[in-house]
């Protein structure tokens, strides 16, 4: 039996030549939307809501861990974060919460942190197993109060591909996903430039287009359609990648 994951990597694989570029023929945009919600209610349905991605040893770690998508936001505004070593960078937390946040970068260190070892899977088809540490995005979520009405959690980046930053978003069900962490460290060291620093996503149970770079601000929502074109996220709504990318 052909697992998903299969599909939508091995028989991507042969037609990318980046993360950012995805086949435009009418025939595979279809095949992935009907997928995409088959899949995530089945997933739903017969999984633990909990339930972990692999993790793995040390020993396994990948050598070279590619980067995947922009590896240098050209905004001026992050350049200049940059080089200040992001000493005045600040995550917002707002929209829909009881306690809007500012928060340093020395704060969100501070913060209970988790570290993992994972395997991120591109949808041009690569793989790596790399090691992650950073705050739950719970926790980020606890102190900010999420209100009754919030339903998804939207990322705003630094990077930018046309005239808005880059968006992604997630459901609360990965939100307070225990793997669902904001990174700051990736392989014992801190998270450098080309892998999305100062903070990243990872989405451990979703493919890497999800796990997005650069943050500046989560905001909660009640619903996706106000959100720049309406589908959750910068590829969903440019080029028709599915917005659940659960693996």
């Amino acid at each position: 039996m052909i697992s998903r994951r299969t599909l939508l990597i091995g028989s991507t694989g042969a037609l990318l030549t980046g993360c950012d570029r995805l086949d435009r023929s009418e025939t595979f945009r279809g095949v992935l939307r009907s997928a995409e919600g088959l899949t995530m209610r089945a997933q739903r349905l017969i999984t633990d809501r909990n339930a972990l991605a692999r993790e793995y040893d040390a020993a396994d770690m990948s050598p070279i861990f590619r980067a995947n998508g922009t590896r240098m936001p050209a905004t001026p505004d992050y350049q200049r974060l940059a080089a200040g070593a992001f000493a005045d960078w600040r995550l917002a937390v707002d929209g829909l919460v009881a306690r809007p946040l500012s928060l340093a970068l020395g704060q969100i260190r501070q913060m209970p942190r988790r570290t993992q070892i994972t395997r991120h899977d591109c949808v041009e088809g690569w793989s790596a197993i790399g090691k992650w540490t950073g705050v739950p995005l719970q926790t980020v979520l606890d102190a900010a109060g999420l209100r009754q009405e919030a339903r998804y959690i939207v990322f705003h980046c630094a990077d930018r591909f046309g005239p808005h930053p880059y968006y992604e978003s997630i459901d609360l069900i990965d939100a307070f996903h225990p793997q669902t962490i904001l990174a700051w460290a990736m392989n014992d060291r801190i998270l450098q430039i080309p892998h999305g620093a100062p903070l990243r996503l990872r989405v451990e149970r979703q493919l890497g287009y999800k796990h997005a770079k650069y943050l500046m601000r989560i905001e909660a929502v009640a619903d996706l359609a106000s959100v720049y074109r309406g589908r959750g996220g910068y590829w969903e709504d440019s080029n028709d990648y599915e917005w659940y990318a659960g693996i």
